[in-house]
């Protein structure tokens, strides 16, 4: 277990201003960036945090290269770093977006995806631009740390999960519907030792789960010409197919039972391969919506077994995959407890990851580190995380 005493968390109590941060977030789909303006009291783990709005910016013409650099197409040194650039100048009309004329504390940006197989990572961004824009400091690059402390570097919201959801008497599952699948679960506090803060924290568990998003986006993609399905619209036109949802979940259930984060290479591509033209383009979204789905539940309930057992409560969905209706309702079917959207807890759904950015920026801030052995694997103690970029001095 990983133990947080008094070095690792800021000693600066201090601190009672509240802090306005900036968390950004864009994921696989590559549609736009997400920013969160997060209000955050106090310091260390602690802190309280709370979404104050949020704005979704498109990346328009940067979403093509950046999908070719991710899925591996050459590209030049120049062509790289001009991308880079734009892609964090497209950031700072996002930031300016959300604060009009307030200026932010600190922004924490988690860059875009564009290879990821641990030890090797990368999170694309040029993060200057928005140091200077803002006169901010900007934090970034946020898993290199944990890589190179033998962590998977992922996922690492499952902190900024416990500020955000922590609940006295509910064993929360929190679910992000992304490109891969992931969780966190955060134990009730009378689930562990009598209260203390550390132990909260190393009750903590998380990992990714499956393919999610990157498998139905391809099906959209290579079937129907679309960049998704929007809101699961083809998918509910069509009727799962028995044989192709269980050979689907044994292929997704090996994927969570690897214990490694999700990446470059782990796509489910092939399946489509396998799969089409033994029935409609609308069937094959359908069977894979419902094989995820089923897939969800099991690893929740595996993972909730191996820390007590204690039975999860409440499960809370966020990221791209909660629009798809069909996948939605398809969790709720295999479920055995409550499924929400987080919006009804406060943190809307659609930029959780965005607003656990921010978080993580101020638990970087305070010298929190802000991954687990519990979750990446990373060796104890647990780095802190973080490259910095300063404004000028004005």
């Amino acid at each position: 277990m990983v133990h947080l005493d008094s070095a690792a968390v800021s000693t600066d109590h201090s601190r009672m201003s509240p802090r306005n941060v900036v968390g950004c977030m864009t994921g696989t789909s590559m549609d736009a960036i997400d920013a969160a303006l997060v209000k955050v009291e106090g310091d260390g783990l602690a802190i309280r945090a709370a979404v104050l709005r949020c704005v979704s910016h498109p990346l328009d013409s940067l979403a093509d290269p950046l999908r070719r650099l991710a899925d591996q197409e050459p590209a030049s040194a120049r062509q790289i770093a001009t991308l880079s650039r734009e892609f964090a100048l497209r950031h700072v009309d996002a930031v300016q977006r959300l604060m009009g004329s307030q200026r932010p504390d600190l922004i924490a940006v988690h860059g875009q995806t564009v290879y990821h197989a641990p030890p090797v990572s990368w999170q694309l961004l040029t993060p200057a631009p928005m140091a200077e824009a803002f006169h901010a400091p900007v934090v970034f690059d946020l898993r290199a740390a944990d890589l190179a402390a033998g962590g998977q570097g992922a996922p690492i919201t499952p902190i900024a999960d416990y500020v955000l959801f922590r609940n006295e008497v509910e064993t929360r599952a929190i679910v992000n519907l992304g490109g891969y699948a992931n969780y966190t679960l955060l134990p009730a506090r009378q689930s562990t030792a009598s209260g203390a803060q550390d132990v909260a924290v190393n009750g903590i568990r998380g990992g990714d789960i499956c393919a999610c998003n990157q498998l139905l986006d391809a099906i959209a993609r290579d079937l129907f010409e679309e960049p998704f399905d929007d809101g699961g619209q083809r998918a509910a036109d069509g009727e799962a197919q028995p044989d192709l949802v269980d050979h689907l979940v044994g292929l997704l259930r090996g994927q969570a039972r690897l214990g490694r984060s999700l990446g470059t290479g782990d796509e489910m591509v092939g399946w489509i391969t396998q799969s089409r033209g033994r029935c409609s383009a609308e069937d094959l979204a359908r069977s894979a919506s419902d094989a995820i789905a089923a897939v969800i539940p099991a690893t929740l309930c595996d993972a909730a077994t191996q820390c007590g057992p204690f039975p999860v409560d409440r499960v809370l969905l966020a990221g791209g995959g909660l629009k798809n209706r069909v996948l939605f309702e398809a969790i709720e079917r295999q479920g055995q407890t409550a499924v929400q959207p987080t919006d009804d807890v406060g943190v809307p759904a659609s930029h959780r990851e965005a607003a656990a950015m921010a978080v993580l920026g101020a638990l970087c801030q305070d010298r929190v580190p802000i991954t687990l052995r519990s979750v990446t694997g990373v060796g104890e103690p647990a780095p802190l995380a973080g490259t910095w970029v300063f404004p000028r001095a004005r």
